[in-house]
């Protein structure tokens, strides 16, 4: 895992996008494979985008804790997209060290995974989460936590729910990057600053959702989604070489916020 996420957190420092033949980088082709083909999806996850974020000092990671989201929705979609930025949530908790907040989130995500049907693998996993956190094993936490990400996916796609899977792993990013782009705002720094610049994972992020069936691709909340990340797409679009400004990232953050706030909310929760 270590491997993989340097290999990501090298291609997000040079400012490229892990969308594949986006944009080259200057890593030797079996080192760009592993870390371009890492997944089905190639979007970021919350766990390499917070391990690129290299900043002087440690972030304030428990600053970056939000309100419990609830856990009576009933829209496949606007679960799927809350389960990805809950997922972003643990390894908030991880970072932070936090053994309460870890052991809440997990049983959180649990809730969801199980709403969307998942199999006993990923259920079982719940009690791996509270006993690593127990003992404070923050390295296999981490792990646990890609690992849950992991199974969560692949129990969907093998009941042929590959749409599911992009929404998540699409929650997850939002969240991540509003996550990363808070942290860079409360202490600014052009290096961590370039982490953000990622718009051709935006662009591919567009054409998976165009891709997903019509039925999906024309609920509310994921048109609104898409919509929304036309915008961000022009956010994320920072010169390249180049740090974006406070403003920059203050208006990208005021985005993604928005955004993770739709979907947190609007739907069909009871």
């Amino acid at each position: 895992m270590i491997f993989r996420v340097r290999c990501i957190t090298l291609a997000l420092l040079a400012g490229t996008a892990v969308a594949l033949g986006a944009e080259t980088v200057s890593l030797p082709p079996e080192q760009l494979a592993k870390a371009i083909k890492t997944d089905a999806m190639t979007i970021p996850t919350p766990g390499e985008l917070f391990a690129a974020l290299e900043k002087p000092g440690k972030p304030d990671w428990a600053g970056q804790y939000r309100t419990p989201i609830p856990m009576t929705y009933r829209n496949r979609a606007q679960i799927a997209l809350n389960l990805g930025g809950l997922i972003a949530d643990g390894f908030i908790a991880v970072e932070a060290q936090d053994s309460q907040q870890v052991k809440n989130i997990g049983t959180d995500i649990i809730k969801l995974a199980k709403a969307l049907g998942v199999s006993e693998n990923v259920l079982s996993r719940g009690n791996s989460i509270n006993e690593f956190a127990e003992n404070s094993e923050w390295d296999t936490l981490q792990e646990e936590l890609e690992a849950t990400q992991n199974e969560v996916k692949a129990s969907m796609q093998s009941h042929s729910d590959q749409d599911l899977v992009i929404l998540v792993s699409l929650g997850g990013w939002i969240r991540g990057t509003q996550v990363v782009s808070a942290s860079v705002i409360k202490n600014y720094d052009e290096q961590s600053a370039k982490v953000l610049r990622q718009p051709a994972v935006v662009n591919f992020i567009h054409s998976k959702l165009n891709g997903l069936a019509e039925e999906l691709r024309n609920e509310p909340l994921v048109k609104s989604v898409n919509e929304q990340l036309g915008e961000i797409e022009k956010l994320v679009a920072f010169q390249p070489g180049k740090a974006p400004s406070l403003d920059e990232i203050k208006k990208l953050n005021a985005a993604v916020t928005k955004l993770m706030e739709e979907i947190k909310t609007k739907g069909d929760a009871k």
